[in-house]
């Protein structure tokens, strides 16, 4: 069976699928592994690793799609590329299929089976094919390194002949797999840690990180079955704002990450609250790529507001894109080996399991994700 891996060609994205090691592993599985020539490039590994495990490089972009029984990638293909892949492939990746309308019909006219790793379930046996808990745990690290780069005064308390120095204050909304490694973080840097969760469940997360866990009574709230806050009323939201404000205030640095899977996310930090934080204070809206928590923030951009720098970078995990390669790739590889027949050294589709239903979106020249499918139809 042939797995192909093509270079990533997103503006500024310096991650891959495969490292060395997982090369190694689908090869000792049976699997042919072509990459294409640089894919590796970004984060720094050479085509002479990839071949030095048994991979084959290939520079021909459209040989390497064409060829291929499955591609494992990292970013959501160009819609004309899908054309160019053969009947029946497998292609994995992220693909956004809340939005991505036309890219989920090109697949099934097409008769690609079409997986989402934004769709693998939330569940135990899934967690280490888990690539949005994995990017999601490197980003929330990276949005306290670019706070303490760019704010005024370190995080730590510092006692010393010269005076004392207090220690900053850090306030996180959100405390899912990224906040809780910003809370952790945070706090390893020595700031004192205030957040906030929908989730009354995760405070106990939170304390155990050393964080404090902000008290505000927003009525029925919880999680979906995948561990995903849900979402708010308009009511729920206004209260939250008022009852963050005077915290917000206080704050030097504030990182939201707060994004509801398919939509656009909330505004919880107000244009009022930004301008109430003081000069030199840090925003990091982790949200700013799909629609922002924070008004005033810009996608990709870093902006001043009265003072406060409000930081709208995205694509987090690409900042430390050799660790994040290394934990991409290991979601993938275990995606492809737990369906692996070894006898027959192939990747098998069995619809029946506990995990492909649900990240499975487009199959056998259909949309057959129940909900993606709806979508879709809704849509036309």
């Amino acid at each position: 069976m042939r797995l192909a891996i093509p270079r990533e060609t997103h503006l500024g994205e310096n991650r891959a699928s495969v490292t060395p090691e997982t090369v190694k592993k689908l090869v000792h599985l049976g699997a042919d592994v072509i990459i294409e020539a640089g894919a590796g490039t970004g984060c720094g590994i050479s085509d002479d690793e990839y071949t030095a495990q048994g991979a084959v490089i290939e520079s021909d972009r459209d040989a390497l799609l064409g060829s291929a029984d499955m591609v494992l990638r990292l970013r959501k293909p160009e819609n004309d590329e899908v054309a160019k892949l053969k009947s029946g492939c497998i292609h994995v990746s992220y693909l956004d299929p809340f939005n991505e309308h036309e890219l989920i019909k090109a697949f099934a006219a097409n008769n690609i089976t079409a997986v989402s790793m934004e769709m693998i379930p939330r569940s135990t046996r899934s967690q280490k094919m888990d690539a949005l808990s994995s990017q999601a745990n490197l980003a929330g690290y990276v949005a306290v390194m670019l706070a303490a780069t760019r704010l005024p005064r370190i995080f730590p308390m510092m006692m010393t002949p010269a005076g004392t120095l207090k220690p900053a204050k850090v306030f996180i909304i959100g405390a899912g797999v990224a906040g809780l490694q910003a809370i952790a973080t945070a706090k390893r840097l020595g700031a004192k840690v205030t957040a906030f969760d929908t989730r009354p469940v995760v405070a106990e997360q939170v304390q155990s990180l050393g964080g404090k866990f902000l008290e505000i009574d927003l009525g029925d709230t919880g999680q979906t079955k995948d561990g995903y806050a849900q979402e708010l009323t308009p009511e729920q939201v206004e209260i939250q704002r008022q009852a963050q404000k005077d915290v917000i205030a206080d704050s030097d640095v504030v990182i939201t990450t707060a994004q509801v899977f398919g939509r656009k996310p909330p505004v919880l930090v107000t244009a009022d609250m930004v301008a109430g934080m003081a000069p030199g204070s840090v925003i990091v809206d982790m949200a700013a790529e799909t629609g922002g928590n924070v008004e005033g923030s810009v996608p990709n951009e870093v902006v001043n507001v009265g003072g406060v720098t409000i930081v709208g970078t995205g694509n987090l995990a690409n900042e430390v894109a050799r660790d994040a390669t290394t934990m991409y790739a290991n979601n993938l590889y275990n995606l492809v080996e737990d369906s692996w027949d070894k006898e027959a050294k192939e990747f098998v589709l069995d619809l029946e399991n506990d995990i492909l239903p649900g990240c499975v979106i487009t199959h056998g020249g259909a949309v057959v994700h129940p909900t993606i499918k709806d979508i879709v139809e809704g849509a036309r």
